[in-house]
């Protein structure tokens, strides 16, 4: 089957490509801007892409494509979706079609949350990889452990990143109602994506759709801390629940107790039985309390596939990590520069206090660049003093197209905050700023117009 695919750089529509391919389909594709890394890549694996959405590419790269495949992007009034639209040509989304070419019949392993979907899916396909189950995935980020975001296999098992973003600009449901799972983690659930829901309450029924397409046989692994996922399960379940939270963690009242805790020395217990320590590689950024509860998430997932709690501890004890997330890029004058996706104050609050722990009294700049659709909208803007707070200070970048007053928002920081319109006098200043064993922790869900290379850059001169 050939396939062109509409928006075919964005992590997830690449790695669907990633797949078609090594599955045996003739992939090509298109997008606004095909840039690296994403291009690079899939032109490595022989796929022919074409730069924006000219409908000419129908009589080019995209002639005798026998289905169109459509990333959220791509919105009504696109010249390419207006000309596949007018002469009837089959299309569908990208869930869509992973749903049915790739996920059927499979033992589906789906993460979902607001945060950390990305570190619990790479902990869990490791934990199968290192069992022996060889899964096929596809994950928002870039596992250590296997250096790529996507893959396919013969397997029988496959773990997904289950956004609630919505599929298509046909299909706004969030895209993981599409994926059918056996097992399904739910790790948390705040508000985000402002572009597309309106409230909490909102994304809680998402989540319930989710819920309502797991087989009585599946199971549900649920963090108990979050009042909004007891609020979901309220609504109805039709599949096994087991709970997970930290050791430190009292049951509201009337709730189930946790099956499952963790410790803050990574002890895991079950129904109160010791069952051993979840003990990482040595790097102390991986040690923060919300990547324990992504490990115990991912721990409880792969029993469901038949894995051994032993051996699920052996495996997380080389797990490596996620490319972008407190990624140490360099270091210069004695200045570490990481690299980290938060685009939530609560997920740069967590990033903050993960390095805080690693590096205890040492300073941490904190760099951030407001980006996502969320962010853009000022939305979050009042938790953003708060969930910067332990930065010892911040530089924040707002061009004039942010729409919203950054310094207003952070004025509670009061002098530990200089905000900058342009990147390379924002690097410049950061380099200047810095003093020996400092680190710099930079914080975007894009490319950040490459300014981690310009600060390292500026360090060196």
């Amino acid at each position: 089957m050939h396939l062109h695919i509409l928006g075919i750089c964005g992590t997830f529509m690449g790695g669907l490509a990633a797949i078609a391919q090594s599955a045996g389909h003739r992939v090509t594709g298109c997008d606004a801007n095909v840039y690296p890394p994403m291009s690079t890549q899939l032109r490595g694996l022989g796929i022919s892409l074409t730069e924006g959405f000219d409908p000419a590419q129908l009589e080019g790269a995209a002639a005798g494509t026998d289905l169109f495949v459509v990333g959220n992007v791509v919105t009504r009034g696109n010249p390419l979706m207006e000309a596949i639209l007018d002469l009837g040509l089959a299309y569908t989304s990208g869930p869509e079609w992973l749903r049915d070419h790739v996920l059927a019949r499979r033992f589906v392993l789906a993460v979902a949350g607001t945060h950390g979907k990305t570190t619990t899916a790479s902990m869990l396909a490791w934990v199968l990889e290192h069992a022996g189950l060889a899964p096929g995935f596809l994950i928002g980020g870039v596992p250590l452990n296997f250096g790529v975001s996507a893959r396919h296999s013969d397997s029988g098992f496959f773990v997904i990143e289950a956004d609630e973003y919505d599929t298509a600009f046909f299909d706004k449901r969030s895209k993981f109602v599409h994926y059918r799972p056996r097992t399904a983690i739910l790790n948390n659930l705040e508000y985000d994506h402002a572009d597309i829901f309106p409230d909490l309450a909102a994304i809680e029924t998402q989540f319930h759709h989710l819920v309502r397409t797991m087989p009585a046989s599946g199971k549900l692994v649920v963090n108990a801390e979050e009042p909004s996922l007891v609020r979901v399960l309220a609504r109805g379940a039709w599949s096994a629940i087991e709970r997970f939270a930290g050791a430190e963690v009292a049951t509201p009242d009337g709730q189930p107790l946790p099956e499952w805790r963790i410790a803050h020395d990574g002890k895991v217990t079950h129904a109160g039985a010791p069952q051993g320590y979840v003990r990482w590689p040595a790097d102390a950024t991986l040690f923060g309390r919300h990547t324990r509860l992504n490990a115990l998430a991912a721990i409880v997932a792969a029993r469901h596939a038949g894995v051994p709690v032993e051996a699920s501890l052996a495996a997380l004890a080389e797990f490596r990590g996620v490319r972008r997330r407190l990624e140490r890029l360099g270091t210069a004058r004695d200045v570490t520069v990481y690299d980290d996706f938060a685009h939530h104050p609560t997920a740069i609050a967590t990033t903050i206090a993960g390095l805080r722990r690693a590096v205890g009294a040492q300073r941490i700049i904190a760099v951030l660049e407001p980006r996502s659709n969320t962010m853009k909208l000022g939305t979050m803007k009042a938790a953003l003093p708060g969930s910067l707070r332990e930065a010892d200070h911040v530089f924040c970048y707002a061009p004039a197209s942010l729409g919203w007053d950054v310094e207003g928002a952070l004025a509670p920081l009061e002098y530990r905050v200089s905000v900058h319109d342009d990147l390379d006098k924002m690097a410049a200043a950061i380099a200047a700023f810095a003093r020996r064993g400092d680190h710099v922790l930079v914080m975007s869900n894009g490319g950040f117009g490459g300014v981690h290379a310009k600060i390292l850059a500026a360090l060196d001169r």
